[in-house]
């Protein structure tokens, strides 16, 4: 065997290896992205699957605005999971003195308000009341601190029922209506 015979295999035995080498890694590569698209397509399909089980129907709670006071219905979830949680019906806002009449729909209802008086008189309040006799509210005496108050409550119902809302001498009230769904 000569020299030059022995540096051509050593070259081709090289080519060889190198090309072995490349085809591994292009095979790694592939395996990789292949991976990581797996699961970028994965988790999107969950993140799109949350969004629409919480919008997949609609409805609102009816309301007719006092003298003086913001009204939004927002649309709400009717979800068919079997996992329940308290979605909003209806937010009220304003301020001021006045009162609003409102219906809310039947089911388990939670209402949550808060209000912040112009200053602390003896007569500045925001109650919330209902036809069934369900009721809730903040209110300021003379000496009492100028702050933010806020109360909740909770019932169940099995028809619709009419609440009033009644403020007096406010800068801000809010009040959200929930219903358990």
């Amino acid at each position: 065997m000569s020299l030059v015979n022995t540096t051509n295999e050593n070259t081709q035995n090289s080519s060889n290896s190198t090309k072995y080498v490349i085809i591994a890694l292009v095979i790694i590569i592939i395996i990789l992205v292949a991976t990581v698209g797996y699961f970028a397509l994965a988790n999107n399909s969950n993140a799109n699957a949350d969004t629409s089980s919480k919008n997949p129907a609609t409805s609102q709670v009816s309301s007719s605005q006092g003298s003086s006071g913001e009204v939004s219905t927002e649309s709400v979830s009717s979800s068919s999971s079997p996992s329940k949680s308290w979605v909003n019906i209806g937010s009220y806002s304003g301020s001021g003195s006045g009162s609003q009449v409102i219906d809310v729909p039947a089911g388990e209802i939670k209402v949550e308000l808060s209000a912040y008086p112009i200053k602390n008189y003896a007569t500045n309040h925001l109650y919330v009341s209902g036809s069934n006799g369900q009721s809730g509210g903040v209110d300021w005496g003379s000496t009492s601190a100028v702050e933010t108050r806020s109360d909740s409550f909770s019932y169940s119902s099995s028809s619709s029922q009419t609440f009033t809302i009644d403020y007096y001498e406010t800068v801000e009230w809010q009040v959200n209506f929930y219903r358990y769904q």
